[in-house]
């Protein structure tokens, strides 16, 4: 077979090819193996399966801190759905949320970064409130001043009013497509170079989205799941890697899928396998006392081989008969 060598895009702030061609052929039987056991990586095959461990997980750690009388610090992802499931537990089991805190990752902002407001549709806070904290019964819901959101207003301080917590008891989160946490994302990380304690030190700040983050967000609803990139906001406000060094646990979970396919299968393999670099915000997870829960979707072999397209043009030829069409 003929080869064709070439750089990638100068876009992409990480570019090592021989890392990407490493890491894109770890077979999904191989994706939990790491050598640093703080880093805990499982697979959870059933996608409803993966969803109710993903509500269980903040329920329990409610629960939990309830029974031991302490106070519960979350930081918690982008909006989503199954929040809605948190609070029908939550008010099914009449559990008390007086103790909690939480801080949201992250809000989109404008051109001049000015974040959204809370009603408007597009945004974290909107949806937020839509799906989880307005769902849950005001005699169980935590004091409004206890639910937080990096705003215009408040970014420069959001990093210590975490810590002035105690900092996280549990960091929620996702590897994005670009590979960013929250929405600190890999080109801020051209400031830091190989420093990953400087990195680590980089608290919640107002960040130009990348151009990845642009396309993986015009994939969902709020945009019509149409590929609406005119729909996305140019900034937000975000929690930076000091936040999840800061946090006692990081919790991601990737589920990401579109039918079969799913473009959290290369970017976390990098991120979970790849060098710790803050080229790869997501990388510092390795670090860190963490775990991280793929969806089989995300899990499987990234199909890098031609034999791979015979599924999707639906034929039955060998792989040598595919590489003509």
């Amino acid at each position: 077979m003929a080869q064709f060598d070439y750089a990638l895009a100068e876009f992409l702030p990480f570019r090592d090819k021989e890392v990407c061609e490493r890491v894109k052929r770890i077979r999904k039987e191989d994706i939990c193996k790491h050598p640093n056991p703080n880093f805990r990586i499982r697979v959870v095959e059933d996608l409803q399966t993966f969803h109710f461990m993903f509500v269980l997980d903040i329920v329990g750690g409610i629960k939990r801190a309830l029974d031991e009388g302490r106070k519960h610090v979350i930081i918690l992802p982008a909006p989503w759905p199954i929040y809605a499931y948190v609070a029908e537990m939550i008010n099914e089991l009449r559990i008390p949320c007086h103790h909690v805190h939480t801080f949201n990752m992250d809000e989109y902002a404008d051109q001049d970064g000015n974040t959204a407001p809370r009603e408007w549709r597009g945004g974290f806070q909107y949806w937020m409130w839509n799906d989880l904290f307005g769902r849950i019964d005001p005699e169980l819901r935590m004091p409004e001043d206890q639910i937080n959101f990096p705003t215009t207003e408040n970014v420069n301080d959001y990093s210590k009013m975490i810590e002035d917590q105690g900092g996280a008891d549990i960091c929620y989160g996702a590897i994005g497509w670009c590979g960013h946490i929250a929405f600190f994302e890999p080109h801020l990380g051209t400031e830091f170079g190989d420093d990953i304690d400087a990195y680590l030190q980089a608290g919640t700040r107002i960040v130009d989205l990348h151009p990845i983050t642009v396309c993986q967000n015009c994939l969902y609803a709020d945009a019509g799941s149409a590929g609406d990139w005119s729909w996305v906001p140019p900034k937000a406000a975000s929690i930076g890697p000091r936040d999840l060094a800061g946090a006692k646990l990081v919790s991601f979970w990737n589920c990401f899928s579109l039918g079969e396919s799913s473009w959290q299968r290369f970017i976390t393999r990098l991120a979970a396998h790849g060098p710790v670099t803050p080229l790869v915000p997501a990388s510092i997870l390795q670090i860190l006392n963490s775990q991280l829960t793929l969806s089989g979707d995300v899990a499987a072999d990234c199909g890098v081989e031609t034999s791979e397209r015979k599924h999707y043009l639906g034929v039955t030829q060998t792989s040598e008969d595919v590489v003509g069409c």
